[in-house]
C-alpha cells in the first residue's frame, strides 16, 4: 500500500503556481471553482475569522466527526504557525428536532442529554488536542438576537408569519441554493430527506424554510413576537456567527452533508439583510466511508474515536485524519491507522534522539515544501508525508553525528500544525485549559 500523500487525487481545481519567494496560501473556492489567496497581495496582515458548525450532540464523537473537527483544526493551527491572528467560533445546536426525538426515545430530559453529549466531544477533543475555539455558544444562549434577526427578515419582506411560525420565502432571494448547485427540484427531494415537511400548510412554498418553530406540545418554549416557539437550525448558525464574527467572515467549515440545506439556508438568511456576501471561502469536510457506505447513524456503521484511542494514540488518529485531504471522500482502512502509528513513531523518535555535536542538519528545503504544501488548498496528506520524510533524513544524519538540534525544533513546530504532542501523550495546556471553560457550561443536572 502506497501512503496516502502518495497517490491521493485532489479534486479537478485550478491550481495556481507561486512566484515569489515564499508561497501564500491558496483555498478552493466552491463559487469559482478556482484557487484563490486567503490575504490579498500588498494588504495588511488582518485577524482571520473562522466559523465551524459544531455538533448537534445526541451522538458522538464518530470518525467523520474528528474528520471535520481536525481538518478545521490543521487549518487553524497552521495560520497560526505563519504568524496569523484567528479568531475561531464553533457552535453547539442544543436545541433541534434530533435531539428532541432522542430525548424522547430515550426517556432523557433533552438539555441534559445535550449536556452530557457536548461534554463527551469536548473530552475528546481535548484527548485529540484540538486548539479550542474562542468561542463556543450555544443555540439556546442567541435566542434574544434570533428573534431580532426573523423580525428583520420579515420587516424586509423575505419572511412571514403563520399560525405562530415564521418561514423564509426562499422565492425572494434569487440566489438560493448556488452554493449546491442543485435545481430546485433537486434542493426540494434533498431538503425533504433532511427534515423539511412540503406539506405543511402553513408554507406559501414546499422549499420555504422554518426560521422560528410554534410551540409543540412537551417540546421546550421560548417567548417571541409571534407566540411561544423555539428557533429553526439555520438561523441559530447565521445568528452566532454574526453576533462573535460580523457579518461577513472569511472561513465557514463544516461536513460536506451540510452544503444543502444548511449552508445555503444561512447565506440567504444573512445576504438578504446585509447585502454583503457571508462567506468568501467554503471549506466541507468530505464524508467519511465504511466497508463502502457512507458512516452514519442510521446506517449504525460508525467507528467512534473514542474507541479507536484506546489502541493508538491521539498522534497516530491525527496523522491518520491528516493523511486525507478535507475535500476528498474516504474510507476507513486499519492498514492505513497502523502505517500511521509508525509515522507518529518515526517523529516522536526523531524529536528525541540526541542532537549530535557534528555539522549541522538544515530542514529549511523540508519545512518550505511544507509550507508550499499546505499553502496549496491545505494539502495535508502532503504535509504528513514531507513531515516523515525529515524525521527519516534527521535518524539517518543523527547516525552520522550531525547536529540535529535546529532541525528538532522546525520538526516540533511542524508537528504542532497537526495537532501532534509528541512527548508525554498530554495536550497542550492551552488546549485542556480553554475547553474546560467552555465545558463549564454543559453540566448535567
Amino acid at each position: 500500500m502506497l501512503p496516502p500523500y502518495r497517490n491521493a487525487a485532489l479534486p479537478p481545481i485550478l491550481h495556481i503556481k507561486a512566484t515569489q519567494p515564499e508561497p501564500s496560501m491558496h483555498l478552493h473556492n466552491p463559487l469559482t471553482h478556482m484557487l484563490e489567496p486567503l490575504q490579498e497581495a500588498g494588504q495588511p496582515s488582518r485577524t482571520i475569522t473562522i466559523y465551524v458548525c459544531g455538533v448537534t450532540p445526541y451522538d458522538t464523537t464518530h470518525l467523520g466527526h474528528a474528520f471535520t473537527y481536525t481538518s478545521a483544526d490543521v487549518l487553524i493551527r497552521y495560520l497560526e504557525y505563519l504568524g496569523q491572528t484567528v479568531k475561531y467560533v464553533q457552535n453547539v445546536t442544543d436545541i433541534d428536532d434530533d435531539i428532541l426525538k432522542r430525548a424522547a426515545l430515550t426517556g432523557d430530559n433533552w438539555l441534559n442529554l445535550g449536556n452530557r453529549w457536548t461534554s463527551h466531544f469536548i473530552e475528546d477533543m481535548i484527548t485529540l488536542n484540538v486548539r479550542p475555539p474562542d468561542h463556543y455558544p450555544r443555540a439556546t444562549e442567541v435566542i434574544p438576537e434570533i428573534t431580532a434577526t426573523v423580525s428583520a427578515l420579515i420587516r424586509g419582506g423575505m419572511a412571514y408569519e403563520k399560525n405562530g411560525s415564521v418561514y423564509y420565502r426562499v422565492g425572494a432571494f434569487p440566489d438560493f441554493g448556488k452554493l449546491s448547485g442543485l435545481d430546485k427540484p433537486a434542493m426540494l427531494a434533498t431538503a425533504n430527506e433532511r427534515g423539511n415537511d412540503p406539506n405543511d400548510p402553513n408554507k406559501e412554498d414546499p422549499l420555504d424554510f422554518v426560521l422560528w418553530q410554534a410551540a409543540k406540545p412537551g417540546e421546550p418554549t421560548w417567548e417571541s413576537p409571534w407566540g411561544l416557539g423555539r428557533p429553526g437550525w439555520h438561523i441559530e448558525c447565521s445568528t452566532m456567527s454574526t453576533k462573535f464574527l460580523g457579518e461577513s467572515i472569511d472561513i465557514h467549515s463544516g461536513g460536506s452533508d451540510l452544503i444543502f440545506p444548511h449552508h445555503c439556508c444561512e447565506t440567504a438568511q444573512l445576504e438578504a439583510l446585509t447585502g454583503k456576501p457571508f462567506v468568501r471561502f467554503w471549506m466541507h469536510a468530505a464524508m467519511v466511508r465504511h466497508a463502502g457506505e457512507k458512516m452514519s447513524k442510521s446506517l449504525g456503521n460508525l467507528v467512534w474515536a473514542r474507541e479507536l484511542l484506546q489502541v493508538y494514540t491521539a498522534d497516530a488518529l491525527r496523522l491518520y485524519l491528516a493523511s486525507h485531504h478535507y475535500s476528498n471522500e474516504w474510507s476507513h482502512d486499519p492498514g492505513l491507522l497502523d502505517w500511521a502509528a509508525r509515522v507518529a513513531k518515526r517523529i516522536q523518535a526523531a524529536a528525541n534522539l540526541p542532537a549530535g555535536t557534528g555539522a549541522a542538519f538544515d530542514a529549511a528545503p523540508w519545512e518550505h515544501d511544507f509550507r508550499a504544501a499546505l499553502d496549496d488548498n491545505l494539502n495535508a496528506p502532503k504535509g504528513v508525508g514531507i513531515l516523515d520524510e525529515l524525521a527519516i533524513e534527521m535518524q539517518l544524519a543523527g547516525l552520522r553525528g550531525e547536529d540535529i538540534s535546529a532541525a528538532q525544533e522546525t520538526l516540533r513546530n511542524l508537528s504542532r500544525v497537526f495537532g501532534l504532542v509528541l512527548d508525554g501523550g498530554q495536550p497542550e495546556t492551552r488546549v485542556a485549559r480553554k475547553w474546560g471553560e467552555h465545558l463549564g457550561k454543559f453540566k448535567v443536572i
